[in-house]
């Protein structure tokens, strides 16, 4: 097609992740395979890579924009933009769960931390027993020094024994087909709790028909 030298691409083909060190694609395909096709940066300058009519142009980019460009009958034409982001990954996953306690009280606030190491960009995702409710608030903490870390915080504030059960998270590699996933049981009591403090030492000597009293504080 003359009026469309391009063939047009959809969003998700214009994002493109690359691990660090990885050849990528640019899906910038023409309609017509016998087109001269051109590939500049944001600045406009040429970048020479071989070019594909069936995928598009291929090789190591730097992180940036980048835009294709052809000549129909005198008159130029460019693609959309393809924005290419470097991500620093690994082919594993070293995922770890943290709890700051498993068993609570109803009314107490529930903190679940999930820790991804070593990967920039991953999909992540909770399963809790309020999932359906979205009882639970999210935050994220992207971690760089002194090494990569995402810290994702699950929050269930005011909690309820129908809070209580399994808490896991599931990491997905942004590129690769590699999960993992954790989990860590939380209980919620009803009520509250008797803590004893004995104000003795765990061996007591005690002669023969002597009495002592020993005294347990309850708290």
């Amino acid at each position: 097609d003359p009026d469309m030298p391009f063939v047009p691409s959809i969003p998700e083909d214009q994002f493109i992740l690359v691990e660090e060190g990885d050849p990528t694609v640019i899906p910038c395909r023409t309609s017509d395979p016998d087109a001269q096709v051109s590939l500049v940066n944001s600045l406009d300058k040429s970048v020479y890579a071989l070019y594909d009519t069936k995928q598009g142009f291929i090789g190591n980019f730097p992180a940036g924009s980048y835009t294709c460009k052809t000549m129909v009958k005198g008159v130029e034409f460019k693609s959309d933009e393809f924005l290419i982001y470097i991500i620093r990954a690994t082919s594993q996953l070293p995922v770890e769960i943290e709890a700051l306690k498993t068993v609570y009280k109803t009314g107490e606030t529930i903190v679940v931390t999930c820790v991804v190491f070593d990967n920039e960009v991953v999909n992540l995702q909770w399963n809790y027993p309020g999932k359906v409710k979205e009882k639970g608030l999210i935050k994220l903490d992207d971690i760089k020094v002194p090494s990569q870390k995402l810290v994702y915080t699950l929050t269930i504030p005011e909690a309820s024994v129908k809070d209580t059960g399994d808490y896991e998270c599931t990491a997905r590699h942004a590129t690769k087909e590699v999960k993992e996933n954790k989990k860590v049981v939380i209980t919620v009591h009803d009520k509250g709790f008797v803590h004893l403090e004995p104000q003795f030492s765990p061996l007591e000597a005690v002669n023969l028909h002597e009495v002592k009293n020993f005294v347990v504080d309850v708290q």
